[in-house]
């Protein structure tokens, strides 16, 4: 460990060592870390000359045998009349400014550390110190001095270094032993699946030259093992600091931790940890934060560091269940834990959102980290609605008229604000006509000093000591809370910021309620920005196809890789055919008893069986239909809103050798069509009913108006392309190893036609034409 350098910021340092008190449940404002900006730079600008503004610092302090190189950029250097320097550090807040006591702690240490940095650098024997705290919302601010001596400061350095010494320790250790265990990582299989080692050395040669790669790996070939073991090497090699396994749906992220499980049963030594959503992590039983006091909450700051030691030491794979039991030890928020623990961990599995999502992104995560972080993105078809949905914006009426009701007579500016956006949904409604529905290539010009008018003075309300400000909505605000209406509205503001010619407006009357949205119709420009900062995008899924779509809609740079790879598995392995029925909406009645006699055909042989529909209402016709003509056949159906438990039974009525049928029927699209593994004999045959084209609507016919006129081909990009991803998916369930063999019925005339035919995989090609 002898000379070994730690590197970290100021703030790093400081926030772990000074940290103390309790978490601040339920209300944070969404314009606090903006207008903090302009705080800084409103006082910065009265700066008088020789005055140094956001100076870059450096120090390098020793401490058992580890040496700490510590940076940061200092709010301001004055000099004073006689020569003499002073270093400010800005604090804006929220309340008054007598509220700032609790963090005071933490900011002297900030402001302390670059004072010890600055008379480092510069030999001086003493220094001014100044600490400025200032009120958001006005120019209201107050000082607070101090004078120390290079001695003093030297001192309190070291002390701060060492608070922080038992975690760097402990980092420095796990990564020799990581280091170590990586160079002696062996493949966890015997061997490679047919094109699983091109993969692999793809995704290698991929982070090493710090590009990105779309990979078209077939379901089955082990897509999780051929990207992480590479991206694991990479770590190992120092190409890589970290890794981001992000996945769209739970189901992924079991199959990344089983992924990491087996390979620390074989040696490796890895931090992992996999981030839960607040709402499944949480303790309490309503699920969410509110004002009153959480004993998890309480004090959080005063224990999280010796959680997170207690953790770090003793554990590999930090799961839901483990991160729950060590915050039960010691009292701390499960949520808040995890995420302090992801910046600590090697590798973090988590949803799409903490990386793409610009109200959820891990922000604290350091620059230079950044650089050199992988992120494997599974089933990154996913990623394109996905986007689509965090980079839109929608508001309705009904919230405002409610809020203005509530807040006339307690509130009146806040009440005033809320009729004014009423008034505006008022006006748009006359606006959009007869038919209900408009749409503009700009948001309304009137809007955004309407809603930052509202959000200023919602802030002010949620932020007072009688404020409501909790997360669960009070039973009395049928229309959803102030704080439920502030977040949607600072949503679409920040939607305003990003608004181009790649969004529309639309408005429509829904259930006599108005609805707005600012809708993203290409998402691939504010994905590639979100991603840009990283080392390396490794985006893989089995259907990338046609790869010049999903590389259009995620943003592929020039540079970029694509690689398709081969099914490892034989033709012979898949029965294939086609049942020539019509499904289209105007057909489905004379459709429903042809499928049936199809289903039934399918099920000759015992077995497990799977079909899939493109909405439910089919599902419950031809089941009706099925299940009077057919009675002895046990049928399975998916639900509406399933929860975990209710999946899991599901599933395991899939029996490997099951002496007898069991026939399910589920929605093609859902849970059960992408992300689930019954290898085997636990699924012997699938029938997918339709192209599975999205529903004709408001939204896909502006998608297919976009795209048409930049010369794509408008229906394939809104309709046919995301449709047939769902049927490959569905179909893709069947054949998960070399030994899988089974039924694939394509119920649907159009799988004769092109574009879909040509959509379909080799393995499938040789199908036959049922009469």
């Amino acid at each position: 460990m002898d000379g070994t350098e730690v590197f970290l910021s100021v703030r790093t340092l400081v926030e772990y060592a000074f940290s103390s008190g309790s978490l601040e449940p339920g209300f944070r404002s969404g314009a606090a870390m903006a207008e903090g900006t302009r705080i800084h730079q409103h006082i910065q600008k009265q700066y008088k000359e020789g005055d140094r503004k956001e100076v870059y610092l450096k120090a390098a302090i020793p401490h058992n045998g580890l040496l700490f190189i510590i940076d940061g950029r200092c709010d301001g250097l004055l000099t004073g009349e006689d020569g003499s320097l002073t270093v400010e550090e800005i604090k804006s807040i929220a309340g008054p400014l007598d509220s700032a006591i609790e963090g005071r702690e933490v900011h002297w240490a900030q402001a302390l550390m670059y004072a010890y940095m600055v008379t480092l650098e510069q030999k001086l024997p003493s220094i001014e110190v100044k600490l400025t705290y200032v009120r958001r919302g006005s120019e209201e601010q107050h000082s607070l001095y101090r004078q120390a001596t290079r001695h003093e400061l030297a001192a309190f350095a070291a002390a701060a270094v060492a608070r922080y010494a038992p975690y760097a320790e402990l980092r420095v250790r796990h990564e020799a032993r990581r280091g170590e265990s990586i160079r002696n990582l062996d493949f966890p299989f015997p061997g490679y699946r047919q094109g699983q080692r091109q993969f692999a050395a793809a995704v290698y040669r991929t982070a090493a030259e710090g590009v990105n790669l779309f990979a078209q790996a077939p379901t089955g070939i082990g897509k999780t093992m051929s990207t992480l073991f590479p991206a694991l090497k990479a770590l190992g090699g120092g190409i890589a600091a970290g890794i981001f396994y992000l996945t769209a749906k739970t189901v992924t992220r079991f199959a990344a931790q089983e992924a990491v499980s087996l390979l620390v049963a074989g040696g490796l030594q890895l931090h992992a940890i996999t981030l839960t959503a607040k709402e499944k992590s949480c303790f309490r039983e309503e699920g969410l934060c509110s004002k009153e006091g959480c004993p998890f909450a309480e004090g959080y700051y005063d224990r999280v560091n010796e959680a997170l030691l207690d953790m770090l030491e003793h554990e590999m794979l930090m799961t839901q269940e483990t991160i729950a039991g060590y915050a039960r030890k010691h009292r701390v928020c499960p949520f808040e834990f995890s995420l302090d623990a992801a910046y600590a961990c090697d590798m973090v599995i988590c949803d799409y959102n903490y990386i793409y999502d610009p109200r959820i992104s891990l922000k604290r995560l350091p620059e230079e980290r950044k650089k050199k972080t992988v992120l494997l993105v599974d089933e990154a078809h996913n990623l394109v609605d996905r986007g689509r949905e965090m980079f839109s914006a929608p508001l309705t009426k009904a919230p405002f008229l409610s809020l203005q009701r509530q807040y006339k007579a307690v509130n009146h500016r806040l009440g005033a604000a809320a009729r004014a956006v009423n008034a505006f949904f008022i006006d748009l409604r006359k606006s959009i006509g007869v038919a209900g529905e408009g749409q503009w290539p700009e948001y309304p010009g009137g809007l955004p000093q309407l809603l930052e008018t509202f959000a200023a003075e919602a802030e002010l309300e949620l932020l007072g000591p009688s404020s409501p400000a909790v997360l669960i909505p009070p039973a009395e605000e049928e229309e959803g809370s102030l704080l439920d209406t502030y977040y949607a509205v600072q949503g679409m503001l920040r939607t305003i910021k990003t608004y181009d010619e790649r969004y529309v407006t639309y408005a429509e009357v829904r259930r006599g309620d108005v609805f707005l949205k600012l809708f993203n119709l290409d998402p691939s420009h504010l994905l590639q920005q979100m991603a840009k900062g990283f080392r390396s995008q490794i985006l893989f899924s089995a259907t990338l196809s046609p790869m010049s779509y999903y590389r259009d809609m995620i943003g592929a740079a020039e540079g970029d890789y694509s690689l398709r790879v081969g099914s490892p598995f034989h033709k012979e392995q898949w029965k294939v055919s086609v049942l020539p029925v019509s499904t289209r909406y105007r057909d489905r009645a004379g459709s429903l008893l042809p499928l049936s006699n199809a289903l039934r055909g399918m099920v000759a042989k015992k077995g497990n069986y799977l079909v899939f529909f493109p909405s439910y209402a089919y599902l419950q016709n031809v089941l009706a239909v099925f299940t009077d003509k057919y009675p002895e056949i046990p049928t399975l159906v998916q639900g509406s809103g399933m929860s975990e438990q209710e999946r899991e039974g599901f599933l395991s009525s899939f029996l490997p050798d099951n002496p007898e049928t069991l026939l399910g029927f589920a929605v093609l699209g859902g849970i059960f069509s992408e992300g689930v593994d019954l290898p085997g004999n636990r699924l012997n045959g699938v029938m997918i009913v339709g192209v599975g084209l999205p529903q004709v609507g408001l939204e896909r016919n502006l998608l297919r108006g976009y795209f048409q006129a930049r010369g794509k081909n408008g229906f394939d990009y809104a309709y046919v392309y995301p449709g047939m991803c769902k049927v490959l998916q569905a179909g893709g369930r069947l054949i998960r190893t070399e030994n899988d063999s089974g039924i694939i019925v394509l119920a649907d005339d159009r799988f004769l036609q092109q574009p879909y035919a040509d959509l379909l995989p080799e393995e499938w090609q040789d199908y036959l034409v049922q009469t």
